[in-house]
């Protein structure tokens, strides 16, 4: 087997083995949680992006501290980070939509779980298990480079199409 139908493969295996599906949501954003009493949908199962980002590990918010971006709702864990996210949505939001970067690598949309996330080049990332996620460090570059390219031709596909 060549080194792609390998990767494939391991990532299938990986995806498999934690009982994973395509996340339901729509095209463009992973959003499988219910609206908010702001109105959009909640991104990133609640926890807060400016924490993640910021190296502080995945820490869920609150309903107190909610703001919307992109048609997404976001909590944070306080103030500040309500803040910081106002001032620049775009630096905190996270990349592909909020689907695993790894999957979207190889033309799926699958749940990122912001309790597997990481941070390259100030830009955040989630994945849909610790496996994955490991995946992925073993060849950020190159994993990027494919979902970069794989998301402008999946951006407004379903994830049930893929």
């Amino acid at each position: 087997m060549n080194r792609k139908t390998m990767t494939i493969l391991g990532f299938g295996l990986a995806l498999l083995g934690a009982g994973v599906r395509p996340a339901f949501a729509s095209d463009e954003l992973n959003i499988v949680s219910g609206f908010t009493t702001a109105g959009a949908p909640l991104a990133l199962h609640g926890h807060d992006p400016v924490a993640l980002l910021d190296g502080h590990g995945s820490k869920k918010g609150t309903a107190k501290f909610t703001a919307v971006a992109d048609g997404q709702s976001y909590y944070f864990t306080s103030q500040a980070n309500l803040d910081a996210f106002k001032a620049a949505p775009a630096k905190y939001e996270p990349q592909f939509g909020g689907y695993c970067a790894f999957g979207v690598s190889v033309s799926k949309k699958f749940d990122g779980d912001p309790d597997f996330s990481a941070v390259d080049n100030g830009k955040l990332y989630v994945f849909v298990n610790e496996d994955v996620q490991h995946m992925f460090e073993k060849d950020k570059a190159g994993t990027l480079s494919k979902a970069a390219a794989a998301w402008t031709v999946i951006k407004s596909k379903s994830p049930a199409s893929l």
